[in-house]
């Protein structure tokens, strides 16, 4: 194949990656042609990796689940970059497992973080509020309150210690809620009796980034 035919078949099929966690709230990309996506086999999880200071979403294969999220174009086909950004991470090809709105059939991959490679939140490696913020807000916006029930129903580790840092939020995308959006978060962690951490903000940031 020809550079230019393989040129013209990015344009034409350009690679996708499917999003379950931050990238599903609009306002933390800018990535083109988003739209809303399934991913069968997989289920997600909190985890923490030696590579980041704090804990994050993964997913692990699981036949029996099935989640939301959004699928994405890899900007300028650039998979080494995207790499980078999600460099505690795995990618694996995940578009048999994928249904979307397309007309065409991407390359679609997802990133996880492999067994072996990561393990369980705990104090010294905690959830951020700022970052649960940002992925519920997300799931309201893309798929309701209905979808914000399917994303705590199909996420496990909801034990994890979550260290409230709304106040200065150490999350670098992390966004500014509404009052309303807010209260909708604060209410279904109660629902679902996940504890959060009341601790100060300079401090858990502090001890996360000892340079912060």
């Amino acid at each position: 194949m020809t550079q230019i035919n393989k040129v013209q078949k990015q344009q034409m099929n350009p690679a996708y990656f499917f999003g379950y966690g931050s990238l599903v709230n609009r306002d933390t990309h800018v990535f083109g042609g988003a739209s809303a996506a399934t991913l069968k086999g997989w289920r997600r999880v909190w985890r923490h990796t030696m590579l980041r200071p704090v804990a994050y979403l993964t997913v692990v294969p699981d036949p029996d689940s099935e989640i939301d999220g959004l699928i994405a174009q890899v900007p300028d086909q650039d998979w080494a970059a995207l790499d980078e950004r999600e460099r505690a991470y795995d990618r694996v090809g995940a578009a048999h497992q994928i249904a979307h709105p397309l007309s065409f059939d991407p390359e679609i991959a997802v990133y996880t973080i492999p067994e072996g490679k990561h393990g369980h939140p705990t104090d010294v490696y905690p959830v951020l509020l700022s970052y649960v913020d940002v992925v519920v807000v997300g799931y309201l916006r893309e798929y309701g309150e209905a979808g914000v029930a399917r994303f705590f129903q199909t996420t496990d580790g909801w034990d994890a210690p979550i260290i409230d840092d709304r106040s200065a939020p150490i999350y670098p995308r992390h966004q500014n809620l509404s009052v309303d959006e807010t209260i909708f978060v604060d209410e279904t962690l109660k629902a679902y009796d996940i504890k959060i951490i009341t601790r100060s903000a300079s401090a858990a940031a502090s001890a996360l980034w000892p340079d912060a």
